[in-house]
């Protein structure tokens, strides 16, 4: 399975020490360079990007960046939406990682499986990777961190566990 992650999923999964759900559930994540250099270049996520740095199975890929800036004037996405979002489409991946609404409404619209955070941890428990007490605590943890999640989307959360 080929799978491809915009930057909010990763932030996500490494505030919850859980970025290992990604090995375990693809073997493999694909990030494009632009991805990468968010999650590098802020002094605020050092430890955060010594982590990425260190998962052998986040592969890095580069994109046409004129392809991206076509796409990024056009959809109005930022820069690691609009290179995960192109590179999706140019090596046929399967899954795309993408939390935020714009962009999973425009990756939709192209026609690409979308999955989130939540459906990161929906997945991993479902499989035995995490425990609904883990869940609830990640859960927790990222909203007290900022991340939006909206109640619906929690409340199917824990209705599915």
């Amino acid at each position: 399975m080929i799978v491809v992650s915009d930057t909010t999923p990763l932030i996500s999964l490494l505030k919850i020490h859980r970025i290992d759900l990604l090995h375990n559930l693809f073997d493999e994540v694909q990030i494009p360079q632009g991805v990468f250099n968010e999650l590098t270049a802020s002094q605020n996520f050092a430890n955060e990007a010594e982590e990425i740095s260190n998962c052998d199975f986040i592969k890095i890929k580069s994109v046409d960046t004129r392809q991206v800036s076509l796409f990024q004037r056009t959809t109005g996405l930022d820069l690691g939406e609009s290179e995960a979002i192109v590179l999706t489409d140019a090596i046929n991946a399967d899954i795309i990682l993408l939390d935020e609404i714009h962009a999973r409404r425009v990756a939709e619209s192209i026609g690409f499986n979308i999955m989130g955070t939540i459906g990161i941890l929906k997945t991993a428990y479902r499989d035995g990777y995490i425990s609904a007490e883990e869940i609830k605590s990640a859960v927790e943890v990222l909203r007290n961190s900022g991340r939006y999640i909206s109640e619906t989307l929690l409340n199917n959360l824990l209705n599915s566990l």
